[in-house]
């Protein structure tokens, strides 16, 4: 009885592909309003129907490669090893930017141009190698006259043909050095007593502040809960807030419409209004030139 089910688990992986399948992501800023995203899944379908595909989003802000960056610091974690990302914030479409897959320490894979996207997984995830994609081979058939959708035309398709095993990870293209496009950017440290870190995104259904400041180096301020920090925010040069908020673990520690610091989803330092918008109120964005003081009141 085991040897026929054994065999007839074999086949369902046979028939199915199932233990061969990761799934295949994508990102871009294109928006839902026409057939682009459309036109990449089917690109990828056509190469196997077989393949999982799912969306990450579509919503990135146009050209913003920064916020496109950080979306994918903020999700690939949550993905299984083996997953592909196709990510397409591509305002250099045409021009000499590189077309790369890079493999991560963590075993994720991310199909996109090298044009600062990978800013944040290359540093968080490690850089396992990196590829060129080789668009004479890599390229879907008959579509070397368009120069404007390389989303659809080459990464679609070559992260399709990675995730369908129709190509190994080598025969993507050449290898390339071991680094990525980067965007400076405000690292976060702990300096005299003093913070220092980077907005780099907003949480933008409710406006509140997320920064790259980490729990671990959030701690080196000894807060107890309910004491309070001083916080500057700039753009720039430009001093944008100044205030204090008390450091918390849930909204409901605040009352409605006031200001409080506290660790999002990602165990990083946060600020936000309780039932309001910290951004709107403020008038503080996010992204590489957004930088945040904090020191204890």
């Amino acid at each position: 009885m085991k040897h026929i089910l054994i065999f007839h688990c074999l086949l369902f992986t046979l028939f199915t592909g199932y233990a061969q399948q990761h799934a295949l992501v994508f990102q871009t800023d294109f928006g839902l309003k026409d057939g682009a995203v459309a036109e990449m899944k089917g690109v990828a379908f056509t190469v196997s129907p077989k393949i999982p595909m799912f969306d990450l989003t579509h919503e990135i802000p146009a050209y913003n490669i920064w916020e496109a960056a950080y979306r994918l610091r903020q999700t690939a974690p949550y993905w299984p090893e083996g997953t592909v990302f196709v990510s397409v914030v591509d305002p250099g479409v045409g021009s000499s930017r590189k077309s790369v897959v890079l493999k991560t320490k963590s075993g994720h894979y991310f199909v996109t141009p090298d044009n600062g996207t990978l800013t944040l997984v290359a540093k968080q995830l490690g850089i396992a190698e990196i590829r060129e994609i080789n668009e004479a081979v890599n390229r879907r058939k008959n579509s070397g006259a368009s120069y404007t959708f390389h989303g659809r035309d080459v990464y679609a398709y070559t992260a399709a043909r990675l995730v369908a095993g129709v190509i190994t990870f080598e025969e993507v293209g050449p290898r390339l050095p071991d680094t990525v496009v980067n965007i400076p950017f405000q690292q976060p440290v702990f300096e005299n007593g003093i913070l220092q870190g980077n907005i780099p995104v907003l949480d933008i259904q409710y406006g509140n502040i997320w920064t790259n400041i980490d729990a671990a180096t959030f701690s080196r301020l000894q807060l107890k809960e309910g004491e309070k920090i001083s916080i500057t925010i700039y753009k720039g040069k430009q001093q944008i807030y100044k205030g204090s908020m008390p450091y918390v673990t849930t909204f409901s520690a605040v009352p409605e419409g006031k200001e409080l610091a506290y660790l999002n989803s990602l165990l990083n330092l946060s600020f936000a209004v309780n039932m309001g918008n910290f951004s709107a109120r403020h008038k503080v964005e996010s992204g590489p030139e957004w930088k945040v003081t904090v020191s204890r009141q």
